[in-house]
């Protein structure tokens, strides 16, 4: 794991940007025994659903609100890497608010239009944008595959009125146009195992696939413990305390499903 020895850097550049990478926050072990189970989950294939962009090319994404206690999903989502940082970056207590699976097929994967999370995330009675994501690549993220494109430091504009596009529902386009010219245009390109913690506000997007390689990854959302949504029973959940696992966990679930996974690598010697 490619962590900073300055322990204030990745607050203060997060802060600042909108958003940090930390390299190599998982091997390729554990993001090939991901893709893997992720692959052969006939439970994500069920729930998945497609989102076209505004020039109908379809994105499939497949979302959960619960984390399965014997799931790869949960151990990643729980993980004390990933949940030390965003405690860190948000500076208060984190819960699941939910994860997804995003799947980009080659040469038909769509593009996501510019949008803010808290854009959404404001109508689900989230008063407050301290919230975030860690999104992981489970396979590379390329230019040529979609990978995602961020405006550096756009999270200070505020939350953006959002307009359907679609079957999407992005920012206003004359807010980003506007937000365009004075942000830097940022490429997230990233192996399997990088990770990007971005805030809820930092406006974000993709492009279509148009390469023969397919680009997954696994997007881990949290609120904050004082953010607690005004209404329960809403679309995702209110606070409730995360378990977090030690990081170890990853590595010990997929062995202890290597078989179903059929990924020799983590079967019990």
């Amino acid at each position: 794991m490619n962590f900073s020895t300055d322990r204030d850097e990745p607050i203060t550049n997060f802060q600042k940007d909108g958003y940090i990478f930390e390299r190599g926050l998982f091997d390729s072990d554990e993001m090939a025994g991901l893709l893997h189970g992720a692959k052969s989950d006939e439970a994500l294939a069920a729930e998945s659903y497609a989102r076209k962009d505004a020039s109908g090319g379809a994105t499939r994404l497949a979302l959960r609100n619960e984390l399965d206690d014997d799931s790869i999903y949960a151990a990643v989502v729980r993980s004390e890497r990933v949940v030390s940082m965003m405690e860190r970056l948000l500076g208060d207590e984190i819960y699941h608010y939910h994860h997804k699976m995003m799947i980009k097929e080659p040469r038909v994967g769509g593009a996501w239009e510019w949008h803010q999370d808290y854009g959404y995330w404001y109508n689900n009675g989230c008063l407050y944008p301290n919230m975030a994501s860690c999104l992981i690549a489970v396979d590379r993220a390329t230019r040529a595959n979609g990978c995602l494109q961020v405006l550096r430091g756009s999270h200070l504009i505020g939350r953006i009125d959002h307009v359907k596009t679609g079957d999407q529902t992005g920012a206003d386009p004359e807010r980003v146009s506007a937000a365009a010219e004075r942000h830097e245009l940022v490429y997230c390109e990233m192996e399997p195992g990088d990770a990007i913690f971005f805030h809820a506000n930092l406006l974000h997007c993709s492009d279509q696939n148009t390469s023969d390689e397919p680009r997954w990854s696994l997007i881990c959302c949290y609120n904050t413990r004082h953010n607690d949504p005004l209404h329960r029973g809403g679309r995702h959940p209110n606070y409730l305390p995360l378990d977090r696992w030690p990081d170890e966990r990853v590595t010990q679930v997929l062995r202890a499903t290597g078989k179903e996974f059929g990924k020799s690598t983590f079967e019990s010697s």
